[in-house]
């Protein structure tokens, strides 16, 4: 594959914290990935295996200790700050709770009008209240729900709207950090199924990252599994699901529910 084929690439990527007893131990360790435009790639792996520091680096919220970020050829790791500030636009992230990811001081209208500011910041008046209808409606709210604030919605509206806000600034790449596990089991289902209408229609890459396998295998072109900071299996989602090499693969896979006949 081609570099212009690739939207993101991180290569060689290390985190380094040291814990309370001042030893330095590795969160993420020498990470290679790299997703095509207009993909899926899936990221699993329990919880404290480097999943979300991984995407904060990749989201420019926390400094890599050592590797690269490159986003469509360009490595983010070496930009000043205002550059990367620049950048951002096009990337953006959905998190894991949308309501401690959203403003309660804010409506809807507010939330969705800053987001859109971001790429159109002379935007005003009728041509605001249609983009934020637009979005809403394209994430499956009704336009009239706009002047309410985020406790007056349920958490799968929530997270519908922490989606749309993701999509205001118009961004090639969202990275979706474990977006449907505070979720009711009846609602993750409805958001999975928009987050892939969304990359559908809107020709979206996307990093999705779960510790569920059987939701990365669902929405994802391809899977990688990371266990303990490194990538320990990677490839098509059907062939990691259904015929997982690694060890770990293979309890993650035995961990999946599954109904008794």
């Amino acid at each position: 594959m081609s570099q212009s084929e690739i939207m993101l690439e991180t290569r060689a990527l290390v985190r380094e914290f040291k814990n309370p007893h001042g030893d330095t131990f590795r969160a993420v360790d020498g990470v290679d990935l790299d997703i095509p435009k207009g993909s899926i790639l899936g990221l699993v792996g329990e919880s404290g295996c480097g999943k979300s520091t991984l995407s904060r680096m990749v989201m420019q919220l926390l400094p890599p200790t050592s590797g690269e970020i490159l986003l469509q050829g360009e490595n983010l790791t070496a930009l000043p700050a205002r550059e990367v500030r620049r950048h951002r636009l096009d990337f953006q992230m959905v998190f894991q709770d949308p309501y401690a990811s959203l403003n309660p001081r804010m409506t809807v209208f507010s939330t969705l009008a800053e987001a859109l500011r971001q790429r159109h910041p002379r935007m005003r008046g009728d041509s605001m209240a249609r983009s934020v209808s637009e979005l809403m409606e394209r994430v499956g709210l009704a336009a009239r729900l706009m002047h309410k604030y985020p406790h007056e919605f349920s958490g799968g509206q929530r997270q519908r709207i922490a989606i749309a806000r993701a999509l205001a600034p118009e961004p090639k790449l969202i990275i979706a950090d474990e977006p449907v596990s505070a979720l009711d089991v009846s609602i993750q289902s409805q958001i999975l199924n928009l987050l892939a209408g969304l990359q559908r229609d809107l020709g979206l890459t996307m990093l999705f990252i779960s510790h569920d396998l059987s939701v990365v295998h669902y929405l994802a072109d391809r899977i990688s599994v990371m266990y303990r900071g490194r990538i320990v299996e990677n490839g098509p989602a059907g062939e990691v699901f259904h015929h997982p090499c690694d060890e770990y693969t293979q309890r993650l896979l035995d961990a999946v529910p599954r109904i008794a006949h």
